[in-house]
């Protein structure tokens, strides 16, 4: 079962912020399919399952916060038919330029405390699917990456989004 999990943190004070943009990929994603997430507590997740094309596939949204969301997909996949190659993990990259969108297979967590999460819950070595989406670093260099990371897009951005999230599904349709 395809399996795609946004990276973010639960909680309407996090909701529009940068980190969640893997939650708001799914959530229009859940949209477009018709579907609906539910909790599932014994996988510390909110879960969608729906069709695309002719294979089903799972959405998921850790509510363990960021920095722990390994605990989650460790979970899904102990509970559901999903191995890690089902897997595609979704989420914000500050190494990326607004609204760039790259899909990669492999490689490190890059600072990225939920990719690094992930990755130590796995065997070492172990590649993982990944749509990166950039949400680039702060103009003023005097604010921290930690806290601009859990600010709410500009109001640009908010605007920008709509045609981004769009381009994430695009590449999940293709997939």
């Amino acid at each position: 079962m395809k399996t795609f999990i946004g990276l973010g943190n639960p909680g309407k004070e996090y909701e529009l912020t940068r980190h969640n943009v893997g939650f708001l990929v799914l959530d229009e994603l859940a949209q477009r399919l018709e579907v609906a997430f539910k909790p599932k507590r014994s996988v510390e997740a909110l879960l969608a399952e729906g069709q695309l094309g002719d294979q089903r596939i799972l959405l998921a949204k850790p509510q363990t916060f960021m920095n722990i969301s390994g605990r989650s997909l460790l979970a899904i996949m102990n509970k559901y038919p999903v191995t890690i190659e089902d897997v595609t993990i979704i989420y914000d990259d500050a190494d990326l330029a607004f609204g760039d969108v790259r899909i990669k297979t492999g490689g490190g967590a890059a600072g990225h405390r939920g990719m690094d999460s992930v990755l130590s819950s796995l065997p070492k070595g172990t590649n993982v699917h990944r749509i990166r989406v950039g949400i680039g670093r702060p103009s003023h260099t005097d604010t921290p990456l930690d806290q601009f990371v859990l600010q709410s897009f500009s109001k640009d951005e908010q605007e920008a989004l709509p045609q981004i999230i769009d381009q994430v599904i695009e590449r999940i349709y293709a997939s």
